[in-house]
């Protein structure tokens, strides 16, 4: 058993609804799992027992809630790295889709006078003698 911290119950009230004509003067005590048990031990009336299994059952049925969403968040994170791997390759693919598109750019016309002049063979002896 212990007892709950200022911000602990504010979230808890946050959650229930709570009367407004008055309210707790104290934090409350709560109940581990382990607590629950060793609570069982100490009464023993019909009730308390009922009670005490059922309070059982909220935990087990707490801790199944909690284990299958740490197996959602895995398989969410691994989709999640898959779709930015996913992303940056569309995104990709939209780049050079984007490249494509684009009109091929004209050869500019040079402005002047230009003048042909002849190549000169540069090389071997043997072609400048024939």
């Amino acid at each position: 058993m212990f007892q709950l911290t200022q911000e602990e119950f504010e979230n808890l009230t946050s959650h229930f609804a709570i009367s407004s004509w008055g309210g707790r003067r104290t934090l409350p005590y709560v109940f581990t799992e382990q607590g629950i048990a060793m609570l069982s031990s100490v009464l023993r009336s019909e009730r308390a027992i009922l009670v005490n299994i059922s309070i059982m059952r909220a935990f087990v049925k707490l801790r199944e809630i909690l284990s299958s969403h740490k197996d959602l968040e895995a398989k969410l994170k691994e989709h999640d790295s898959r779709l930015d791997t996913h992303d940056r390759q569309i995104h990709g693919i939209f780049e050079a889709i984007r490249q494509l598109m684009l009109p091929p750019e004209k050869p500019k016309r040079s402005i002047g006078f230009h003048v042909e002049e002849p190549k000169v063979l540069y090389g071997s002896t043997e072609r400048k003698m024939k």
